[in-house]
């Protein structure tokens, strides 16, 4: 019998750190029955690079993403430690094409508190893991939620960030459900997941 490929591809970018890898990992596979694999490092995208703005544009991040193979993956979430924007805002935390296959998680902002001081290491991975799961809800074609007790409502300053919960509300909860492939005796849907 051969070994089933994990569901999600988790692709860091230059200098990521291992923990914030493995910790975002061990968060997609402890909130949903998906399995997770880390990938290679990718190099820094030199080529989303804006000069004028001085960060990454994730708009171009995203397309190059898509244009991969990632073979057997059926989601990749990228995680760098760069500044990245799109257009119509100065930054932002992460990044998902709606129903789309790749999104980006930033932690070049998580690293920093409003204040400028460094957050303790298990505030910053818990930023982490929170953007990387709202973004996969993104890529499981879930939209920003008016909950603000919910993974999935929009944060766009630290603020808002830290005071959202690891978890999804009931209605965002039963929408991920329906659209994650059926459990692989994982134990089913656990935690965030009511």
């Amino acid at each position: 019998m051969t070994k089933k490929k994990p569901c999600i591809g988790l692709a860091p970018f230059g200098g990521v750190s291992d923990i914030i890898s493995k910790t975002i990992a061990a968060h997609i596979q402890g909130y949903l029955p998906l399995d997770v694999d880390i990938l290679s490092g990718l190099s820094l995208p030199g080529y989303a690079y804006d000069q004028r703005r001085l960060q990454y544009d994730a708009g171009i991040i995203l397309k190059r993403m898509e244009s991969e193979p990632f073979q057997d993956y059926a989601k990749v979430v990228g995680v760098l430690d760069v500044d990245i924007f799109v257009p119509i805002v100065t930054h932002v935390f992460g990044e998902a094409k709606q129903g789309g296959r790749c999104a980006l998680v930033s932690v070049y902002r998580l690293k920093r508190n409003l204040d400028g001081s460094t957050p303790p290491r298990s505030l910053l991975l818990g930023r982490a893991a929170k953007v990387a799961l709202h973004e996969l809800g993104h890529l499981f074609d879930i939209h920003h939620c008016v909950d603000r007790g919910c993974l999935m409502h929009f944060s766009g300053v630290l603020e808002d960030l830290d005071q959202t919960p690891l978890d999804f509300c009931r209605y965002c909860s039963v929408f991920l459900r329906s659209a994650l492939p059926a459990p692989n005796n994982n134990g089913g849907i656990r935690k965030a997941i009511r």
